[in-house]
This record gives C-alpha cells, structure tokens and sequence, in this order.
C-alpha cells in the first residue's frame, strides 16, 4: 500500500513537471533591453552622451588590451511570457550569450522563476565577462559603440546580432534535471537596445 501511495505521487510529481517543461518550451524569449554597462569600470552611458569618444582613450582599456583582460560587465533584461494553459516553472538556468556568434560570456542565474498561464515576467540577467577578443577585433564592437553614440534619435538600423542561449533546470522532488539542449534567443544589436 505505501508502495502504491509512493509511486503515485512520484508519478504525478513527474508529470507535473513534464507539464511545466512543456509551457517552458512553448514559452516566448526578448531580451527588452540592456542596462548599467560598463567596461574597464568606466559607465558605458556617460560616454555615450559625449559627442566623440575613442575606446583606445580610456585608461582601464589600454590597461586591459596590455593584460588580455577587459573586463564588461551590464544587466540584460530577459521577458518570459507564457500563452499556455500551464504554469511554466525554472528553479535556474545556464546561459550563454554571443555577439555574431562570437561567444560572449556564459553564467549561472540560480533563481527560480515561475510563469503562470498568460503572464509575462522580466529576468534579469547579470553579464560579466571578459571582451578582450571583441574589442581586439574591432569591426563589430566599434559599429556598436558608433550606433550608440548615435542615440535615440538614429535610426534603428541593425548592427549585430546578440544571441542568448539558456539551458534551464527543473526539480523532480529534490533532484535537479538539466534541460536537454538549449532554448536560443537572437536579438538585432542597435541603438535602441541600449537603455
């Protein structure tokens, strides 16, 4: 008998999350914008609002090129919404992010976010992470810094293209189960991105 009561309640355990699974697959990904940059410690904002600046003329980033190390750190903001019936559930997920394909950063967001049935919620996402390979390349990272400048008023002409892969994981009584693959999530780079 106790058995039996076991089983049942794993089994519907499991279920229940194959449900959550589900709604979490069926669920839609945008990255709604990108806030608080900064690069070698310098507020990536600030220069924005100056008419020229160099990426070469600060300090913390010719410091940086001479290490190999440039450290950048901003706070993207992931919206989940979820149009099933069902309650969508993640207790954490891996991510990656890319610029072009190019691998960006990669991290663990260790929170568990629940979407109920026709509801949106806003994740954010804290990206640190070393560009020297981005900057040391140049062409995209400059176009983006170029765009920015520009502001609100440019056009929103598309520079790159921003990519977040996330591989979530999900309980099954106390007993984490990784995601089998990764959900992706592409982003057109440009100005109106920056917030």
């Amino acid at each position: 008998m106790i058995c039996l009561f076991v089983t049942t309640v794993f089994g519907c355990g499991i279920n229940k999350q194959a449900q959550q699974i589900k709604a979490l697959e069926n669920c839609t990904y945008k990255i709604t914008g990108v806030q608080q940059v900064s690069i070698a410690g310098t507020d990536v904002k600030k220069l924005m609002d100056q008419q020229s600046f160099s990426l070469g003329s600060l300090p913390g980033v010719a410091l940086g090129l001479l290490r190999k190390d440039i450290p950048l750190k901003a706070n993207l903001n992931l919206e989940i919404s979820n149009p099933s019936s069902n309650l969508a559930a993640i207790n954490q997920f891996e991510y990656k992010i890319l610029v072009n394909n190019t691998d960006l950063a990669e991290g663990l967001v260790n929170q568990t976010v629940s979407i109920a049935q026709g509801q949106t919620v806003t994740v954010p996402v804290q990206l640190v992470s070393n560009i020297y390979g981005l900057v040391s390349n140049g062409n995209i990272f400059n176009d983006i810094v170029k765009a920015a400048q520009k502001g609100s008023s440019a056009k929103d002409e598309k520079l790159g293209l921003l990519t977040i892969k996330i591989k979530p994981t999900f309980m099954l009584g106390n007993t984490p189960f990784k995601y089998p693959g990764y959900i992706t999530i592409n982003k057109d780079i440009s100005s109106k991105i920056l917030l």
